[in-house]
Parts: C-alpha cells; sequence; structure tokens
C-alpha cells in the first residue's frame, strides 16, 4: 500500500469563505477552486506537490466543504466566481487552477479579471457539451425543479460511506487506487455536511449554476469567455473521464489563445487526486514559465 498521505491543509475564514492553505513562502501565490460536490480538500496532495513553488489557497466554494452558504443564495457560476475573486484580491494576482466545475468558474475569472491571474491550470473543465456523459445527466436531473430535491432527500437516505464509494467510483479512473485515509476523510466529510441545513440547497443551486451555462446563448458563454482569456493556459484532461468528455479537450485547445493541452491515459476525472506528482509536473512548466512574486494573502 501507498504512504500514509498528509493530513489536510489548515484552514481558516477569509472574508466570506472557507480557505485551506499552505504556509508562506514561496515565490508566488495560487488559487484552486474545486468541482460539484467537492471541497478545498480535493487540492490537498497536489497543493503538497507543489508548496515549494506556490503558496496555495483552496478555497470551499460558498456553501460547499466549511463555507457558508452565501447570504444572497447565489449558486450560480458568477456568483462563486465572486467568491474566487474575493479572494484574488486578498492574494494579489495569482495561479488559478480549477476542476470541472470549479474550471468552468475559473474561466469566467480569468475572462472577466486578467488583472488577478498569472495563469490558468484547467483540470477537466466543466465547459459546455452538446453531448453530455451519462454524469452530467444526472446532474441535470438534480437541477429540475421538485425532481431535485426528491432525488437529493432520497440520496441522503443512502449511507455515506455507500455515496462517497459510488462518487469516487464515478471520478476515477481506477477506484481500488484511492487510498483508505482519503476515502476515510471524504466519508467523515460527507457525514459532517449531512447535517448543515442548507448542504442540499448549495448543492442543488450549483448543479443548476452550471446546467444554466451548458444552456446560455449570446456573448458571454462560457466557450466566449475562454476565447477572452489573456493567461496562459494549461488543461489536463484524463482519457478515462466519465464526466467530461476527452473529446472536448480537442475544442479547449482550438478556443483558448495560449494553451497546451495534456492528455493523461491512465486519469479520470479528478487527475490532481489521482496523479498529483504528474500534473504538478505539468503545471510547474506553467509556473516557471509565468514566474512573478505576489503578495500573500491576508485575513
Amino acid at each position: 500500500m501507498a504512504a500514509e498521505p498528509i493530513p489536510h491543509w489548515p484552514g481558516r475564514m477569509v472574508g466570506s469563505v472557507h480557505v485551506r492553505s499552505t504556509p508562506d513562502g514561496a515565490p508566488d501565490q495560487a488559487v484552486f477552486v474545486h468541482g460539484l460536490a467537492g471541497s478545498a480538500t480535493n487540492w490537498t496532495d497536489l497543493m503538497d506537490e507543489l508548496k515549494d513553488d506556490v503558496t496555495g489557497h483552496a478555497i470551499d466554494l460558498p456553501g460547499a466543504g466549511h463555507s457558508p452558504a452565501p447570504e444572497d443564495g447565489d449558486y450560480s457560476v458568477a456568483g462563486h466566481a465572486r467568491a474566487v475573486v474575493g479572494l484574488l484580491e486578498r492574494t494579489g494576482p495569482a495561479h488559478l487552477f480549477g476542476n470541472s466545475l470549479g474550471g468552468a468558474v475559473s474561466v469566467r475569472v480569468a475572462a472577466d479579471r486578467p488583472d488577478l491571474v498569472r495563469s490558468l491550470t484547467l483540470v477537466s473543465p466543466a465547459l459546455p457539451d452538446l453531448l453530455p456523459r451519462y454524469g452530467p445527466v444526472r446532474v441535470a436531473a438534480a437541477a429540475t425543479p421538485r425532481l431535485g430535491e426528491w432525488f437529493m432527500d432520497k440520496l441522503r437516505l443512502i449511507p455515506p460511506e455507500q455515496r462517497i464509494s459510488a462518487s469516487f467510483a464515478m471520478v476515477w479512473a481506477d477506484v481500488d487506487a484511492v487510498h483508505p485515509v482519503r476515502l476515510r476523510d471524504a466519508i467523515e466529510e460527507l457525514r459532517w455536511r449531512d447535517d448543515l441545513p442548507y448542504a442540499v440547497p448549495a448543492m442543488i443551486g450549483s448543479a443548476r449554476g452550471i446546467v444554466a451555462e451548458y444552456f446560455r446563448r449570446g456573448e458571454d458563454t462560457l466557450w466566449r469567455c475562454a476565447a477572452r482569456v489573456q493567461a496562459p493556459t494549461l488543461i489536463v484532461h484524463g482519457r478515462h473521464d466519465r464526466l467530461v468528455r476527452p473529446a472536448m479537450a480537442a475544442k479547449a485547445a482550438r478556443t483558448f489563445p495560449q494553451v497546451r493541452l495534456v492528455l493523461l491515459p491512465r486519469a479520470g476525472h479528478v487527475a490532481m487526486m489521482e496523479m498529483p506528482a504528474v500534473v504538478a509536473a505539468e503545471a510547474r512548466r506553467l509556473i516557471s514559465e509565468t514566474r512573478l512574486g505576489n503578495a500573500p494573502v491576508t485575513g
């Protein structure tokens, strides 16, 4: 069995959101944005790999992880993007990382606030796809009015152990590779969140937010945002991704102005958790190309 993984980084409230950070001292700042039903702890191992290169700050999006529900109840991609911008305004310009929903949020942030984003690393970003896979169809069902609430109520009757095992089987290419400690951590976090009154509205609201982006039209679509991104961009896709089609990587490569694409043959939807050393090596290359010292985060 692999060595026991490191503990999750300590967290604190920064403004209205909960943030987990590595120790200060690295030359640059980085901000990490998780996906739907995820949290800041999704980035623990990648942040460890990069701790000598960047001081990392992994955000719990509003209503996720240890962040409280937003006062305005806005779980849209734009609402989440405002929370990320709020953190970036405290860190100063930073290298921005996003996975899945967090990838969509990060694209909007990079397009709207280029002054805050030094580089952009996207791991299986949830960009609109006319041929969504089974996982996004399930998200759409959860986002449907009344059906979503019924679905989540029924889901909460399933023991946390079973829900986490099913979730990991969906997002990892090889679920047997999940370390038992990480599995235990996820189960404990889900059990804790089950008692939060805003956990279900946050999940449903965020699901509705990403579905709305898939059907958005006009000049403000996520693909139009991608075309406006000025920061050098790295896109990492796993060939065994069951949620985002790896074929979407080709469209991304044609859309982002400055982009490098990496396809990992043995990864799924969360390559930063499955293969943190590999993703770190690719991100480190991008960071070294855009090196710039940034101010430390403030509380």
